[in-house]
């Protein structure tokens, strides 16, 4: 397999750039442990696939390329559940199949991709201003902070919990089914709690599938849509620190607009 790193311009580097490039027609994927969702600019209307532990990243952009079928698009961003470094996919997901650390997703796609946690991306689609927290209520738990323009990705669900669990284990979906509704409700009131007074954070938005068990937010907190993941997927490119992915051999584009956004 053909490691996307050769493809990636990093700082410095004495790279062909494509000037003044910014793709109008992207497309954004959200993959999640029970599903991979896609929206392409311009499109109001989402399409979803079924995703799951045996999900390798081949599959993914297979079923992605057959979702899409009739969308025009020129980029690619993703959302992908795990850790994402300077060449992609730094970490195996742990809901999904392998392979996906050194896969060459440009390539697959034959066009730029741009990738970050899945979270951030939904943290970035959410974001209004000041400095906010997202959790991401799902398979597991997503989190990202974002203050002053600046994205960080967390991972809170390894903090430790009650009875030899993680915050993962406790608000992750099965979580949910032990201790079922009530009692999950109530320990996502106490984590958000303690997590606003931790970060300092102006407003907390819960987002993920079981953000809906929440007939009102909490307080000092807001629910986020089922569309942020897609609105992040179209803002990440403007983030000028972003490296992105390139399928032409020599190549790299890299976004010239002048941008205040920092992904850390």
């Amino acid at each position: 397999m053909t490691p996307i790193s050769k493809d990636i311009a990093q700082p410095g580097e004495d790279n062909k750039t494509v000037d003044q490039w910014s793709p109008k027609r992207i497309l954004s994927v959200d993959i999640g442990g029970s599903n991979v969702k896609i929206l392409a600019a311009g499109q109001t209307e989402p399409r979803s696939i079924p995703s799951g532990k045996t999900l390798t990243p081949g599959q993914m952009v297979d079923g992605v390329r057959r979702l899409s079928k009739g969308w025009e698009y020129e980029a690619v961003s993703i959302g992908y559940p795990g850790r994402v470094g300077p060449h992609g996919p730094s970490s195996e997901p742990g809901n999904l199949g392998s392979g996906w650390v050194g896969f060459d997703l440009s390539a697959a796609f034959a066009c730029p991709v741009r990738i970050i946690n899945d979270a951030a991306m939904q943290a970035l689609g959410s974001y209004e201003g000041g400095r906010m927290l997202f959790l991401g209520l799902g398979t597991g738990l997503g989190s990202a902070l974002i203050a002053e323009k600046v994205i960080i990705s967390l991972e809170l669900g390894q903090i430790p919990h009650k009875k030899g669990r993680n915050l993962g284990e406790t608000l992750g979906r099965q979580g949910l089914k032990r201790i079922g509704r009530i009692a999950w409700r109530r320990a996502v009131e106490e984590t958000v709690r303690v997590l606003m007074n931790a970060f300092l954070a102006e407003e907390i938005v819960l987002g993920g599938g079981n953000a809906k068990l929440f007939k009102e937010p909490p307080p000092g907190c807001r629910l986020g849509h089922n569309l942020t993941a897609f609105r992040g997927g179209f803002r990440l490119w403007g983030i000028e620190e972003v490296l992105t992915l390139s399928s032409d051999e020599g190549h790299v584009y890299k976004d010239q607009t002048p941008a205040q956004w920092k992904l850390i």
